[in-house]
C-alpha cells in the first residue's frame, strides 16, 4: 500500500496482518481530529464507526507522527559531532513518520505519536487500519 504524504513524498507501507483474514484501509482526517479507539488486549481498537470510514472492530495499525530531528533523518548518522552541532545551530525541524502501532511499548506511546500531529506541523493526520473480513 502506498501512502501519501503531501509535500513530503510517498510512503510504501507493508505489514503482516494480525487478522487470518483482513484489508487495509486508509483514513485521513484534518487536524485537530478526534478518533474512538480504546486498548483492549493490547491491540488498539475503533470503538465507534468513525467519519473517516473507519468502522467498530477495525484495529489501528499505523499512524502519521511527527519527532525532532535533523533533515535527512539524522545526517551524520548516530549522534556523531555534525549531528550535536546541528541540534544547537538550529538545523533540528520537525520530520513526519509512519509509527507502527503494534510496536508500541505502552498505550501512552501510542497516545504520543497521536497528538504530535498538530496543526503547526500538519493539516492532516494519515491513519491506516486492519479491517477484519470473513474469510
Amino acid at each position: 500500500m502506498v501512502i501519501d504524504l503531501g509535500d513530503k513524498g510517498k510512503g510504501q507501507l507493508k505489514f503482516k496482518p494480525l487478522e487470518p483474514s483482513s484489508e487495509a484501509v486508509e483514513v485521513r482526517y484534518k487536524v485537530p481530529f478526534g478518533l474512538n479507539v480504546e486498548n483492549q488486549g493490547g491491540r488498539a481498537i475503533c470503538t465507534k464507526d468513525g467519519e473517516g470510514g473507519e468502522k467498530v472492530g477495525d484495529i489501528l495499525r499505523y499512524t502519521t507522527f511527527f519527532s525532532m530531528q535533523l533533515p535527512g533523518g539524522g545526517g551524520g548518522g548516530g549522534g556523531g559531532v555534525a549531528d550535536t552541532l546541528g541540534s544547537f545551530g538550529g538545523l533540528l525541524s520537525w520530520q513526519i513518520g509512519l509509527f507502527d502501532v503494534a510496536r508500541a511499548k505502552s498505550w501512552d506511546e501510542l497516545v504520543e505519536k497521536l497528538v504530535s500531529n498538530t496543526p503547526e506541523r500538519t493539516d492532516e493526520v494519515v491513519l491506516v487500519f486492519e479491517r477484519p473480513t470473513e474469510a
